[in-house]
This record gives C-alpha cells, sequence and structure tokens, in this order.
C-alpha cells in the first residue's frame, strides 16, 4: 500500500472530560478517522496504555468496525512496564488484538526503549518473541519506537538487524539537544538502512504555540500555513523518514494537518534557515519542555497531573509581564480538585524514571508549587 506520511497517532484523542484519559469523544473520532481515510491516508498509531488505557478499544470502535481491513495500517506496541515474565507477552499481545478487533498488526513495536527497558525486553526474549509474530503472520513489520541516547540504538541495531523499522522523536527543536539526540540518532538509523518513523514531530504541542517573534516570521513567509505545518514538514522532509505521526485532538488539527501534507512539498533553503533562527528563540523561551506523554503519571502515588501543570507554568512563563493576572492559576485550581498538587510531591522519583525526555521533574514540581501555590 502506498502511504502518504502523515500518520494518525492515536495518543492525544478529544475528550468529553478533560479529567479522564479515558472518555474519549468517540463520535469526534470517527469523523477524523473518517476524513483521515478520504483524503488518502492510511496509518493509524496506537498502543495498549494511550488514553487511559482506551486507545484501542476506541481504535476499533472508530476505525476497524467501520472500514475495510485493506483501507488502512494500524501499529500498535509492547511496553516493557507491562510486563514481568514472559507468558505476559502472549496475553497482552491476545488482549490487543481483541482490543482493537484486527487479525493481524501491520506494524508492531517494542515500545519507548531505553537503557533500562532494553535490558528488561532482553532478559524477556521480546526480540525473538516478536520475530515469531511475524512468521506466524500475526505482524506484517517489526520495529521499535526508542528514546534515549544514539550510542544505545547503534547498539541495538547491531546486534538485532531482524528489526525492520525505528520510531524516533524528531523535531527540530530537539535536533540538536544533547539529551534527546534527534539528529545522531536518525543518523544511526540510516545508517543501519532502517526506515524511520517520527513521533513528536510538534513535541507534544509546544511547536504549534510559538514566541511572537517566531510566529511573525513564519507567517511573514507564509501567512497561511500554521505553526504545526513548519513541524511537521520538518520531520517529513527528512530523507530516510518513512512517516511522521501527529497525535491530533481535534477535526480542526486534523484538517491542517492534511491541508499541507496531502501534497507535500519538502522544505527548501529558505524555509530551513527560518526555522534555524526560530529554534535560537524558542530555546530561550520554553521553560519546562515537556511534550505531554504522561507517562509519569499513570504511577505516580499522589496522582500529580505532571504534564497539565508544567503546560499552566510554561503558559505563565510565556505570558507578558506586564499583563498582569493570567487564567492559568485558575486552571491549576480547577484541576487540583481531581489530582494531587505540585507541592504533594514525595519525590520518590518513579516519574523521572520514564520520563522520555529526562526531565527533572521533581525540581520542575517545587518551581510550579512556588509558583501557583507560594510554597518552596
Amino acid at each position: 500500500m502506498d502511504q502518504k506520511k502523515l500518520g494518525f497517532g492515536l495518543m492525544r484523542l478529544p475528550l468529553l472530560n478533560q479529567t479522564d484519559a479515558a472518555d474519549v469523544d468517540v463520535e469526534q473520532v470517527k469523523a477524523m478517522v473518517d476524513r483521515f481515510l478520504e483524503k488518502g491516508f492510511t496509518y493509524f498509531d496506537t498502543a495498549w496504555m494511550y488514553c487511559g488505557f482506551n486507545s484501542e478499544n476506541v481504535t476499533k470502535t472508530a476505525l476497524v468496525d467501520r472500514h475495510p481491513r485493506e483501507s488502512y495500517t494500524l501499529a500498535t506496541k509492547l511496553h516493557a512496564g507491562f510486563i514481568e515474565k514472559p507468558e505476559d507477552r502472549d496475553r497482552i499481545f491476545n488482549e490487543q488484538r481483541s482490543k482493537t478487533g484486527v487479525t493481524y498488526f501491520d506494524y508492531y513495536l517494542l515500545h519507548g526503549l531505553e537503557a533500562e527497558s532494553y535490558e528488561k525486553m532482553e532478559r524477556l526474549d521480546c526480540f525473538s518473541w516478536i520475530v515469531e509474530k511475524k512468521k506466524q503472520g500475526l505482524v506484517k513489520n517489526i520495529g521499535f519506537s526508542f528514546h534515549d541516547s544514539a550510542e544505545l540504538l547503534d547498539r541495538i541495531l547491531t546486534k538485532h538487524p531482524e528489526m525492520e523499522f525505528v520510531q524516533l522523536q524528531i523535531n527540530y527543536l530537539d535536533w540538536d539537544n544533547e539529551w534527546i539526540q534527534s539528529a545522531r540518532c536518525y543518523e544511526v538509523a540510516t545508517k543501519h538502512g532502517k526506515p524511520v518513523i517520527v513521533m513528536e514531530p510538534v513535541k507534544g504541542g509546544t511547536l504549534a504555540r510559538l514566541p511572537e517573534a517566531v510566529e511573525s516570521s513564519f507567517r511573514a513567509y507564509a501567512p497561511q500555513m500554521s505553526m504545526s505545518s513548519w513541524a511537521i514538514r520538518f520531520a517529513a522532509s527528512l530523507d530516510n523518514v518513512m512517516m511522521v505521526l501527529s497525535g491530533m485532538s481535534s477535526l480542526e488539527q486534523l484538517e491542517d494537518n492534511i491541508s499541507y501534507m496531502e501534497d507535500f512539498k519538502p522544505l527548501c533553503d529558505q524555509e530551513r534557515e527560518l526555522i534555524r533562527q526560530a529554534v535560537a528563540v524558542i530555546k530561550a523561551d520554553i521553560t519546562i519542555p515537556c511534550t505531554g506523554c504522561s507517562y509519569c503519571t499513570s504511577g505516580c502515588p499522589k496522582q500529580i497531573a505532571i504534564p497539565q501543570y508544567f503546560s499552566l507554568y510554561n503558559g505563565d512563563m510565556q505570558e507578558a509581564k506586564e499583563k498582569g493576572w493570567t487564567p492559568n492559576g485558575i486552571y491549576y485550581e480547577k484541576l487540583t480538585a481531581d489530582f494531587g498538587k505540585a507541592s504533594e510531591c514525595i519525590a520518590c522519583g518513579q516519574c523521572e524514571g520514564v520520563c522520555p525526555q529526562h526531565l527533572p521533574i521533581i525540581e520542575h514540581l517545587r518551581a510550579v508549587a512556588e509558583h501557583f501555590e507560594g510554597q518552596n
């Protein structure tokens, strides 16, 4: 199947209740899925724990039950955090087939590999296991998503040449980031001849809301183009990128994405230069570079809404100082009615252990608490 380069990430779906990640607006998702397919896009990406463990169910309802199997490609993943013994692999895999309603997956990934989870995947022989699933015809393409150093990626691909693709966090802000190492990881995948699927091209929405100077620069060049378009086209312009995932949360976001990806045109030299100039401005403006993936929240003993608090904090930091009052403090108070306050963090470190961005979350939560609660 010849695929357009935009994939539908079923991770940040529209919600009916913003305090419940599993309460997905299924009817809106149906409309989004229909429009996506209508415009010739075919790739859908879900995972076991997305949307409060409900994304795979929604995939069945909105996509699988309503469209011919040959009209789309579907990817899902096995995360090390939910397996402890070899039999857990098949248990989750079989439940994923049941939840999604498919007999096979077009793409299946070992999810979110980094040093610790990779060691666990090796211990539980997950690489051989996923190869066996392909031999059985239950999976068409096998690979893994990755959140660690280029050095570790090189080691994994050297040891496991049977892996057919790699999913990497790539966006123009993280391209030269010393922790994310987007460029270096991309180069390693290319060296090994593995096509790349891009995640977080808009960095969890960070690159959709840019400093005024950057927005003005981009709009002066292309008034009709959204801020997100610059980020997604940056990733899609890389030669070895086969697919760029966008976690679309509304029909409006989807329409914007397909408007420039339906007939994709790679960045020109002038556009690349504008992006290079933008990076310096943005880096000086973002306080906490959180992507909102929410990996940190499921194991938090105090149920702290970490990504939401960071988003509100970043928003307040970007407000013009002369503005005075902002609504972010009110939003923070509303969230604390359902979730733990930032000041209730017990510094257990669970969140930092699973953060793909390697953020000092405990330290950032202290800053959030001081800012919104007046506590050190």
